[in-house]
């Protein structure tokens, strides 16, 4: 406050203003990308159009192909960031307990997760602190969280709510949301968000479309979700969480699912691959929402 000019200057975050931008395309067209990372450096691991070794990481303009996996599986669950990544579970078929780490240069496979899954969530900071929760496994959808603390898995609190293809987003092994997702039967699209706080799940406020097989990015109290599918076709939503509630934002340029997605917070974020009728696609997009100063005159 400036009290000679009678000014209150404050810096505001217009998340509803923020609008998807078309980037460069991935390299690999495919879907049930693994992806983590921010807007200006990414990494999409996997996928499928048949299972796929392929990894790419992303600069903030191009993407470029890196070594690939050890195992050509999908729908596998991933925490970290573009140099330092694991990526656990997926389906062959069967469904998978293996786990790979990310070091920047190279994939080495590491210990197994308890529970073979595939379409699980994950969030954590890097390989070495992280969790993979929910997912489905046999005989019926998991609720099951495993902590990695680079060297081991560890079993801990479960989801409230078992389900598959739902949504990930934190940037701590202690801290994340998980929303949207799953199950079959009966039929249930969710809009259910838990949030952890590194020791238990809590239910928070429910999303507004019920989708699965969403990209996401972000913390647990400013994160973004995108995409993925709603009852009866592709979705191009994105809605995005504050801690308290979620708002709808900008839709996506290409309604898809089981895309990948990377982000810092709700206010940037990007989308790539993902299904959308007729196939597989590789298109990226860059969500961003400016931070600006305003003055506001007080009398």
């Amino acid at each position: 406050y400036n009290s000679g000019s009678n000014a209150f200057k404050v810096t505001e975050q217009p998340v509803p203003g923020g609008t998807w931008a078309s980037g460069n395309a991935m390299n690999t067209a495919r879907n049930y990308v693994a992806g983590d990372g921010i807007q200006t450096a990414a990494i999409a691991s996997g996928g499928n159009t048949g299972p796929k070794l392929q990894c790419e990481v992303y600069n903030g303009t191009a993407w470029t192909e890196v070594n690939d996996l050890n195992d050509a599986l999908y729908g596998r669950a991933p925490f970290g960031t573009s140099t330092s990544q694991v990526i656990a579970g997926g389906n062959g078929p069967p469904y998978s307990a293996e786990a790979e780490s990310w070091n920047g240069t190279s994939w080495t496979e590491i210990a197994e997760i308890s529970t073979a899954r595939r379409d699980a969530a994950g969030f954590g900071a890097s390989n070495t602190s992280g969790l993979i929760v929910g997912g489905l496994a046999s005989p019926g959808y998991s609720a099951t969280n495993e902590l990695w603390n680079g060297s081991s898995w560890t079993e801990s609190v479960d989801l409230n709510t078992a389900r598959q293809e739902l949504a990930g987003a934190g940037k701590s092994q202690s801290a994340g949301i998980v929303a949207f997702g799953i199950t079959n039967p009966p039929l249930t699209y969710y809009t259910k968000a838990e949030v952890w706080d590194g020791s238990s799940w809590t239910e928070v406020g429910d999303a507004n479309t019920g989708r699965h097989g969403l990209g996401s990015g972000g913390t647990s109290t400013s994160a973004l979700m995108f995409g993925g599918s709603a009852p009866g076709a592709t979705s191009a939503a994105n809605e995005s969480w504050d801690g308290t509630s979620w708002t709808e934002q900008d839709d996506l340029a290409t309604a898809r699912s089981t895309l990948g997605g990377a982000g810092a917070t709700s206010s940037s974020a990007l989308a790539f691959g993902g299904y959308a009728p007729p196939g597989v696609q590789n298109a990226t997009e860059e969500f961003t929402a400016s931070v600006t100063n305003k003055t506001i005159t007080v009398s």
